[in-house]
């Protein structure tokens, strides 16, 4: 950093430079600023509009707790749409306060590793089948239109179950969006971050639409919630993609491999050259500070000669 006497004895070039650096700099944390309004913690509440609208019907992290296979679960989210209870108050709860935080931040990473852009962040979508099925949404991808939803969970979750864990919301809010595949962006603790691609799957919706439908009207008639098996969930698209952005292991070999690649592709070919010059009756080659040795299986090796 310049201090002020130093800055007095620069030339008028560097003291403009300097200036139109301070300003580009204010200039980019205001930008930033207007572009990601953080909240704050009691922002992250649910309003008690919200609330009614989610007491009103089903969304797709009701859907989770319906396929979940737990009856406690289940019947304590009937006792909520019924008004019998209110819902839990997770405002104290680390593990939702921090994942509904850094949602924001789940997406410029999301955006930043795969150069798609996540738009309609928190709409609201209802099906025009059936109005009682309704989900609010991460975000959907500008280019395809597929559902982004955002978890950050803990640093040894294995992705496969968080994948089935959350498969019933990811396959509900498709079936409300009527989007044929969603995105999964899931932060792992601080040190990596994952994207997980599903195909919606008509059989799973459907059972899942038939397990919504007897949940809800058991919600009208006042009856308690029905036990039901639930299906085993979709595997996703293709294989997982992993940005490891933040590793540091990772970086360092990255590093290692960007600045000496051009190094290995010439010992490659040295290695293959050497073992060519040895014919096949010949049990050890050397000269210019190399040996070839065959093994008793054939197999030729290349070591430094030391003196």
């Amino acid at each position: 950093m310049i201090n002020a006497i130093e800055e007095l004895l620069l030339p008028v070039d560097a003291k403009a430079a300097i200036a139109f650096v301070a300003d580009r700099r204010a200039g980019v944390h205001r930008q930033a600023a207007n572009d990601h309004q953080w909240p704050s913690l009691g922002e992250l509440r649910m309003s008690p509009e919200a609330l009614d609208w989610r007491r009103s019907g089903i969304g797709g992290s009701d859907a989770n707790i319906i396929f979940s296979g737990d009856p406690e679960r289940v019947r304590k989210l009937w006792l909520e749409k019924r008004g019998g209870c209110e819902p839990e108050d997770l405002s104290d709860r680390l593990p939702v306060v921090l994942g509904r935080w850094t949602e924001e931040f789940n997406r410029l990473w999301f955006e930043q590793c795969t150069g798609e852009r996540v738009i309609d962040m928190q709409a609201t979508r209802t099906s025009k089948e059936q109005p009682w099925r309704r989900c609010t949404l991460d975000g959907t991808l500008e280019r395809n239109g597929a559902v982004w939803e955002a978890k950050h969970c803990s640093a040894f979750a294995k992705p496969e179950e968080l994948l089935a864990r959350y498969m019933p919301q990811l396959q509900h809010n498709m079936a409300v969006a009527d989007r044929d595949h969603a995105v999964l962006s899931v932060i792992f603790g601080n040190h990596k971050h994952e994207v997980i691609e599903v195909r919606s799957d008509w059989l799973y919706q459907l059972e899942l639409l038939e397990a919504e439908e007897r949940f809800w009207e058991s919600v009208i008639q006042g009856e308690e919630p029905p036990v039901i098996e639930v299906p085993k969930p979709p595997k996703p698209v293709g294989v997982r993609e992993v940005c490891l952005q933040g590793n540091n292991s990772w970086a360092t070999a990255a590093v290692d491999w960007l600045q000496h690649r051009e190094a290995a592709k010439l010992h490659s070919g040295a290695c293959t050259t050497i073992k060519e010059l040895v014919e096949g009756d010949v049990s050890r080659a050397f000269g210019h500070g190399i040996e070839v040795k065959r093994s008793k299986s054939g197999a030729l090796s290349i070591r430094e000669l030391r003196s």
